[in-house]
């Protein structure tokens, strides 16, 4: 009977037995086959340390193909703290080297983390630092490529092109504008560790290559820029006024062929700059009353209404005009006498526009100022434009016409004023102000490509 129980329980247990052995075997054939891909991932995600290898930001060019803007390959330090030996020695050899305060050195090689960038101390090295750090060999600290951004023109197109900050973002101008496009991809270097830091060599490390962004091509022509570059420094250096500034468009498409003003700054070390200055470009942001350039509108809206014919038809110009309970002087002491329409315009007579501003009235003036598209930004890819000022239609009375008649009274910006005036000339036709031509990605195929963009036509030819 005993022994009889006793077989009974010893096949009981190797039945339990059996099935334990066959779950487990079950349960390992389903995480061999089944959960491979997903245990091995968490697995290797435990040991891998990733290094980042900052993507180069791409280039910007003029129309021609000249590099404006490039990147100049630097290194940057960052350290495994679990793998440093001695951190106060490795943080006072460092300091040393980065010429920096140890202590802070210290804190950051010395923090609870798998991998730590030292920053902003150890970004974007020069080759002698970076020479002295690779000699030194200290467990734990290493070099990763990284790129620093470079203007090779220096203060060249200097608030048109902004610039960028430690991180490659950013910052100002078309680096601001065009970051989405400009960026690339971050590429990394990935390292397998035990959980003492140790490298596992069984695994080979892993290069993920960085993608660089897409590369912007302008409609800035250099041969253009470097002579508005030029005689912008001989005058500003000559008479030294608070400000001066320059632009050239092309009258049939908009494309803005040069652009810049003074003082300005260099964008490699644009820390040194003060920001007004490098957060306004003033082409686009300065606005200022036009005085008589602002006539070619006024002339220009008259002829169309045919409200003269400017060889034939004549103005007396006795030196001033009365408008109301004001009177208006011509610059000319006794003013010019009598003179054709065109001689007008000759010889900026004040005067001989209030009369013309007299014969278009309050809403043909009003209405050509804003068909000009001077009562609205123009709409440039640039950032920091500003509006004009301009009087609202109630307040146009008989001496603000008189007055904005030959620019007087009105606040427009250099680029409102630069388009209007192309359009007086090109036939009419209004259009809006560009600067980027085209962008191209890395493979040379064009993303982008900006067309002329007609608004209206103004006038007739």
């Amino acid at each position: 009977m005993i022994f009889s129980k006793m077989i009974k329980k010893i096949r009981m247990v190797s039945i339990a037995s059996t099935i334990i052995i066959i779950c487990i075997l079950i349960r390992l054939a389903y995480s061999q086959f089944y959960m491979y891909d997903e245990l091995y991932l968490k697995a290797t995600e435990s040991w891998q340390r990733g290094f980042t290898i900052e993507a180069s930001r791409s280039k910007i060019f003029d129309s021609q193909g000249v590099e404006l803007v490039n990147n100049l390959t630097t290194s940057s330090l960052i350290v495994v703290p679990s793998q440093i030996t001695d951190s106060v020695d490795t943080a006072y050899k460092l300091s040393q080297i980065l010429e920096c305060d140890s202590e802070t050195i210290l804190e950051k090689i010395t923090k609870k983390v798998s991998v730590e960038r030292i920053q902003p101390e150890g970004r974007q090295l020069d080759e002698n630092k970076a020479s002295q750090i690779d000699r030194l060999k200290l467990p734990g600290v290493y070099l990763v490529q990284d790129t620093l951004r470079y203007y090779p023109y220096g203060n060249y197109l200097a608030q048109t092109l902004g610039f960028v900050g430690i991180d490659n973002q950013g910052l100002a101008g078309l680096e601001l504008e065009y970051d989405e496009y400009l960026s690339g991809s971050n590429g990394s270097i990935n390292y397998y560790m035990n959980a003492k830091s140790q490298n596992l060599n069984i695994y080979p490390a892993e290069y993920n290559y960085p993608t660089s962004g897409m590369s912007i091509q302008l409609t800035i022509d250099t041969r253009v820029q470097d002579v508005v570059e030029r005689e912008l420094k001989n005058a500003y250096d000559t008479y030294d006024p608070d400000s001066i500034l320059c632009l050239a468009m092309n009258p049939q498409t908009g494309e803005i062929l040069a652009l810049a003003s003074m003082p300005d700054f260099d964008p490699n070390n644009y820390q040194d700059a003060d920001e007004e200055i490098y957060n306004r470009n003033l082409p686009i942001w300065k606005s200022y009353e036009p005085g008589s350039t602002f006539k070619i509108i006024t002339f220009s809206s008259a002829l169309n209404e045919n409200l003269f014919d400017m060889d034939e038809d004549t103005y007396y110009d006795k030196g001033y005009e009365i408008v109301g309970a004001t009177r208006i002087k011509s610059w000319k002491k006794g003013g010019h006498g009598l003179q054709t329409f065109r001689e007008v315009l000759q010889n900026s007579s004040n005067p001989g526009f209030v009369e013309i501003g007299r014969r278009l009235g309050k809403d043909k003036l009003y209405q050509y100022i804003e068909d000009f598209g001077l009562m609205e930004k123009t709409g440039v890819d640039l950032i920091g434009e500003s509006s004009g000022i301009m009087f609202s239609y109630d307040s146009f009375n008989e001496v603000e016409q008189a007055t904005v008649a030959f620019g007087q009274g009105i606040s427009i910006t250099p680029i409102q004023l630069v388009r209007a005036v192309c359009a007086c000339v090109n036939g009419g036709y209004l259009y809006q102000p560009y600067i980027v031509d085209k962008i191209i990605d890395n493979t040379n195929d064009v993303i982008v490509d900006n067309e002329p963009t007609l608004i209206r036509q103004v006038i007739s030819e």
